[in-house]
């Protein structure tokens, strides 16, 4: 399996880009603004979305890209995700009023869109690649998710804070090679990021404690002007681990 980050930043501007990455050439996780950095072609190959949650920064471009590749394809993209995750997308973003219902265009019986509800430990099966969803702690409905390519795991946590099931699930994947966790806010931040159900430096270190791998270990969705400081805090309180900043452009390959 092959990993490229399209976007990986807490937000916009100076080139940076909200989660988005793409698996192989058919796959995208999440679908924030980092999708608009593909060429057409590269678009019309994605056949899968897996959503890890329903905030903006997450789903922005599901719309863009359904619209630009919806009539250029032969089948629909499959948007898998929780199913309060999908309501929400049905009910606030393919309404109608936001945008379109790509999911009865131009009918029913052949839409650009389908909704694929998944399941927490309930891996969906590509070929012979399995995503599997895990659990995650956010202020809504959220997952991350096991990339497994049969020899090696990527676990990807999307947006979540302290959740003992997470660190259970984890633990239990024998082949973990790569972890990309996030770390929204620095240290000064902690308040909010309490409030908003992401980590921060402190509490991050803490929760990598749990963690009975020696994966390598990034970190994700850093805000525009802390970037630097938060992975200082962050490296002078972990003791096992060497986590690294997870950039735009970069390559997993497991």
């Amino acid at each position: 399996m092959r990993l490229k980050v399209l976007g990986c930043g807490g937000g916009i501007g100076s080139d940076s880009h909200t989660t988005a990455m793409l698996l192989d050439e058919d796959i995208l996780i999440d679908a924030g603004t980092g999708v608009g950095t593909l060429a057409l072609d590269d678009l019309l190959r994605i056949d899968h979305i897996f959503v890890t949650h329903a905030h903006l920064d997450h789903i922005a471009f599901i719309p863009f890209l359904v619209d630009t590749a919806g009539s250029l394809r032969d089948r629909p993209l499959v948007v898998h995700a929780l199913p309060s995750t999908l309501a929400c997308l049905q009910a606030h973003i393919f309404n109608w009023h936001i945008w379109p219902d790509f999911s009865c265009i131009p009918d029913a019986a052949h839409p650009y869109m389908r909704y694929e509800p998944i399941t927490v430990d309930e891996a969906v099966v590509l070929g012979s690649r399995r995503i599997t969803p895990l659990p995650a702690c956010h202020i809504v409905p959220a997952v991350g998710f096991q990339l497994d390519s049969g020899q090696s795991s990527l676990v990807f946590t999307g947006d979540t804070a302290a959740d003992d099931t997470l660190w259970e699930a984890i633990n239990q994947i024998s082949n973990l090679r790569y972890l990309i966790i996030e770390s929204a806010f620095s240290d000064a931040g902690q308040d909010i990021a309490a409030r908003s159900g992401h980590f921060h430096p402190t509490m991050l270190v803490n929760e990598l404690n749990k963690l009975q791998h020696d994966a390598e270990i990034y970190i994700t969705h850093l805000r525009q002007g802390e970037a630097e400081v938060t992975m200082r805090e962050i490296l002078a309180g972990v003791t096992r681990f060497s986590p690294r900043r997870l950039m735009s452009n970069q390559i997993f390959e497991f």
